[in-house]
């Protein structure tokens, strides 16, 4: 069995119960090194097998998942924050599907509600917005036309913007001429909940 779980925002007592339960049991731990607070693994067994899967590619990742299935293993996917937000699980999940590899997926705490909290904020305020976007800027990853940030900051709602931050004056243009107006409050959360967060209100 595999386990797809979210490891939380970056702080360590930030997994969930369930993430954290289905960590401490697992036989084999592949982490996202690059991602994910190295800390975690205190609550993995001694003996699992752990796994940086920054240093491997989506084959190698699966090749990894496959033997620990022969050997009667469990195995633990432990991605950053919540894995359905940005977690690129879709191509695992469709490797697993083709094997015929069962696996669940365990929920975490995305960083955009980390963020808030960095920032002592909440997202939906009456009169102001009830609404929250999620999205991201079209880089190496392109956003479908439709999705645009001008598209998204014409309905003048909270955006919460990913994965954007090397981009800020492209992003800012996009924001006012959709929208916003100038004045518009905005932050940049950095690592948020990590030892290092950093906020930027601008």
């Amino acid at each position: 069995m595999i386990h797809i779980v979210g490891a939380g925002p970056g702080a360590v007592d930030l997994i969930t119960v369930r993430g954290q339960k289905l960590l401490s049991e697992a036989d084999v731990v592949i982490y996202a090194g690059s991602l994910v607070s190295r800390a975690l693994l205190d609550w993995a067994r001694q003996d699992a097998r752990i796994y940086d899967s920054a240093s491997m590619d989506l084959e190698q990742v699966m090749e990894v998942m496959e033997q620990a299935e022969r050997d009667g293993l469990t195995t633990v996917r432990l991605h950053t924050g919540d894995p359905c937000l940005y977690g690129a699980i879709r191509e695992q999940m469709d490797g697993l599907d083709a094997r015929g590899i069962q696996y669940d997926i365990c929920p975490g705490v995305s960083s955009f509600c980390g963020a808030a909290a960095a920032l002592g904020m909440e997202y939906t305020l009456p009169g102001i917005s009830q609404s929250v976007v999620i999205t991201r800027m079209a880089g190496r990853t392109p956003v479908p036309e439709r999705e645009s940030i001008g598209k998204f900051a014409a309905h003048g709602s909270t955006m919460v913007i990913f994965l954007s931050a090397g981009m800020t004056g492209e992003l800012s243009d996009e924001l006012m001429k959709g929208g916003y107006p100038g004045d518009t409050p905005a932050a940049i959360v950095y690592k948020a909940t990590w030892p290092d967060e950093k906020t930027v209100r601008c």
